[in-house]
This record gives structure tokens, sequence and C-alpha cells, in this order.
């Protein structure tokens, strides 16, 4: 898959390493720094989506209203870090994943880690996602 670049940023790839599927192995960038918090799968009423699926695409669309609200847009982002309650949930739906990720960040594919956790903070959240994003300047 093409990693995509922005013109403040570029996708990493170390001379004879394959190159990653759906994520970069690091990125490059030169600007400010807009950080998010781990946001989550609910609306703006606090109402979580159902299921991790629809979470996750709630999660991303969260992401990208944030990073839009500080003046960045989704091929600014340089990293995500995931948080998810049950890794087998993500391994299972990675077939479905790809397209609710494409939809949303198109095929933008930052440094990213996935990591299972035994809970989030709020209850309902089964998936929990902090972006880095470079502005210009």
């Amino acid at each position: 898959m093409p990693m995509s670049d922005s013109p403040l940023s570029r996708a990493i790839l170390p001379e004879g390493w394959p190159t990653p599927r759906g994520y970069a192995n690091g990125m490059v960038a030169q600007g400010r720094v807009l950080v998010t918090g781990g946001l989550v799968g609910w609306d703006e009423a606090g109402v979580f989506a159902k299921g991790f699926l629809p979470q996750l695409r709630q999660t991303l669309m969260n992401i990208k209203a944030v990073v839009e609200a500080g003046g960045a847009s989704i091929e600014d982002i340089v990293r995500l870090t995931w948080y998810v309650t049950d890794i087998e949930a993500y391994r299972g739906s990675l077939k479905e994943l790809g397209p609710i990720y494409r939809e949303v960040m198109g095929r933008h594919f930052p440094a990213m880690a996935v990591v299972q956790v035994v809970a989030l903070v709020e209850p309902d959240a089964l998936v929990e996602i902090e972006a880095t994003a470079v502005l210009a300047g």
C-alpha cells in the first residue's frame, strides 16, 4: 500500500525493509505540533456507537474533527496510538476495518501502534486513539 506524504512530512522506510501495509514505520516532519488527547467512539452528546467497528469509525471522525479544528488536515497526522480493550476484536475485523479507516483517513498511513489494555476510563469505550499532527510554521 502506498504511504502518503504531506509537504511537511514523509514516511521513513529503512533500506531493505519490507513496505508496511496500512502504517508507516516512522515519520519525519517539520512545523507546529498538534496533539489530541485519547479520543473515543462517542458523538457530540456523549453517546457511544454500538460495537467495535462503529466505535472505531466514530473515534476516527472525532480525531478528524479535532485535527481540523486545530487548523490541520488528516495528511498532517504523523502518529496514531490505538488502545483497544479486545485485541481479538481488532484482529478479527481487519478486513472490515480497512474500508472504515480509508473512508475517514483516506490513504494516509502515519506511524501507528495498537495496544491492548485492560480497560479504558470510559467504561463503554472499546477503542481510544491519540493523534499527533504537524502543521506548517
